[in-house]
């Protein structure tokens, strides 16, 4: 699958809208109770990028970054404003944000996950594109150092630390990270009349699953 290590403007994707999108199979029961089930196990987001279009230099600045895509087929990078870090927007990212793994003696490669809770009830997602420069780990309570405990692939989002943690010790994390997406759409129509008047093009873009 082609994918280009490049991130859409972040000027561009501010003010976008989306987010994730869930697949539930509803089956309803003859007593009137109902069965749900869902064949996928992680989300998928959505986003539209034409809502955030101000000016003619960004229509300019989308086509060009369109054209360099080739449409849908390559992959890039998207900042989704509304999620985009390991701890909350407000908060500066620690080594700490984000427990991805134990340590069983053997391991040392670890993905990068944000894990979601709520109710009692918590998601898992794995983080493939973190943002390079952020990534921040701890083994057992204390932060290492990039390139000499760990080091870290941004596009896959492994960890691969120095030595193998303890029996039982916590790996933890914290970064920023991109949504891995593609164009959901092969064109794009613009005008110049109506977009000064205010309307702007549809940019449908889609999660992409590595």
């Amino acid at each position: 699958m082609g994918f280009h290590e490049v991130r859409f403007p972040a000027n561009l994707s501010f003010g976008s809208v989306g987010g994730p999108e869930r697949r539930t199979e509803i089956v309803a029961l003859a007593n009137g109770f109902e069965e749900r089930n869902t064949p996928w196990e992680h989300a998928r987001r959505r986003y539209d990028a034409g809502v955030s279009m101000r000016a003619l230099d960004d229509v300019e600045e989308l086509i060009a970054f369109f054209e360099a895509r080739r449409g849908q087929l390559y992959g890039f990078r998207w900042k989704d404003w509304s999620d985009y870090k390991s701890c909350p927007p407000s908060r500066a990212v620690r080594f700490d944000d984000q427990v991805i793994g134990r340590g069983d003696g053997e391991t040392k490669v670890f993905q990068l996950v944000k894990t979601y809770a709520s109710g009692g009830q918590s998601y898992v997602r794995p983080i493939a594109k973190p943002v390079a420069g952020t990534v921040r780990v701890g083994v057992d309570g204390a932060a290492l150092v990039e390139r000499l405990h760990f080091e870290v692939d941004t596009a896959t989002g492994l960890v691969t630390l120095a030595e193998v943690p303890a029996i039982g010790v916590e790996v933890t994390a914290g970064f920023e990270f991109d949504v891995p997406v593609r164009f959901d759409t092969d064109r794009i129509q613009t005008s110049v009349a109506s977009f000064r008047a205010g309307d702007v093009p549809s940019v449908p873009v889609v999660e992409l699953r590595l």
